[in-house]
């Protein structure tokens, strides 16, 4: 993989962010319109997973391995269950699961926390439907703060664990003090500051004094992620999020939490996702697929032994 893939998929980046008066139905509009259908032999359904309506993907008709939850990004305020197909999609070929995208609330209608109310009812019932050892995780940008938000409040129910969790580009800070919120201000081609303060602000509570930006279910990389499930990290260093990814990873390992962290060396946010035009997003998700379905294979080796 050359930089020069990672250049032209920053150009392209740059040249279609939102306008800077923009409102959210605009922005809701555009990133719609990006919207992948599943690819040639996965068959999708809607159905509805908890309380929110949701995509099914079944790779080759079964996805017999178990089940996958999928969160997408958007920053809380824009994105859909179809905008997180393409992801979705890729994952569950990659590990022969069948995926559910969940349609979360949005915000500013519903703020925090309701996408993590929505992502734990979708959680438990799929941990009800297939068992945590035959459960992965994964979001992108929001989708993967979501994700681990998700399972510190599963883990604080008291509900079993799923065999590994993958997250992109997570935006796991909503007090946005990682040092490279910073130090990548005018090298990241997608997002300004007041671009991502601007999704921080319409998703937390108008009201609180900014208290909820800390909180471990908004925030992950201040929780006590003791007791996480395996977990894998993945980020472009071309972020201004890029921190977020490090300081997660890091907090995992403080809590002795089995965790990968990759970077990629110029790459921008969610790369993964350019899946038609960039070798190195599908290199990136045959490592996760990987990583996922080893740790699905390793749960399943661990009930047949038992």
């Amino acid at each position: 993989m050359s930089r020069t893939d990672f250049d032209r998929l920053s150009e392209h980046y740059a040249s279609s962010r939102f306008a800077a008066d923009a409102t959210v139905a605009d922005m809701r509009a555009a990133f719609a319109a990006g919207a992948v259908a599943p690819p040639a032999g996965v068959t999708a359904r809607t159905t509805r997973l908890g309380t929110r309506p949701a995509i099914e993907l079944v790779p080759g008709g079964s996805g017999g391995a178990g089940a996958l939850l999928y969160l997408h990004g958007g920053g809380y305020v824009i994105g859909s269950a179809a905008t997180g197909v393409g992801m979705a999609a890729a994952l569950a070929g990659r590990t022969g699961t069948t995926a559910y995208s969940l349609d979360y609330r949005l915000a500013p209608e519903h703020r925090f926390p309701a996408p993590v109310d929505d992502a734990l009812a979708a959680y438990r019932e799929l941990l009800e439907r297939v068992g945590a050892q035959r459960l992965v995780v994964a979001g992108d940008s929001a989708g993967g703060g979501l994700a681990i938000a998700t399972l510190v409040a599963a883990r604080d129910a008291g509900l079993d664990m799923p065999a590994a969790v993958a997250v992109f580009s997570p935006w796991a800070d909503l007090t946005l003090s990682g040092e490279s919120f910073d130090a990548r201000l005018g090298d990241d081609p997608l997002f300004s500051q007041e671009d991502v303060r601007g999704y921080a602000r319409r998703y937390l509570p108008e009201a609180d004094g900014g208290e909820a930006a800390a909180s471990p279910l908004a925030s992950p990389v201040f929780a006590s992620l003791r007791g996480m499930p395996p977990m894998l990290v993945q980020v472009g260093s071309r972020e201004l999020l890029l921190d977020d990814a490090v300081r997660l990873a890091a907090n995992a390992a403080h809590h002795d939490v089995d965790v990968v962290l990759e970077t990629a060396a110029r790459a921008p946010h969610n790369y993964q996702t350019a899946l038609d035009g960039l070798d190195a997003a599908g290199a990136a998700l045959d490592r996760a697929g990987a990583f996922l379905g080893r740790h699905l294979g390793a749960a399943g080796a661990s009930e047949l032994a038992a």
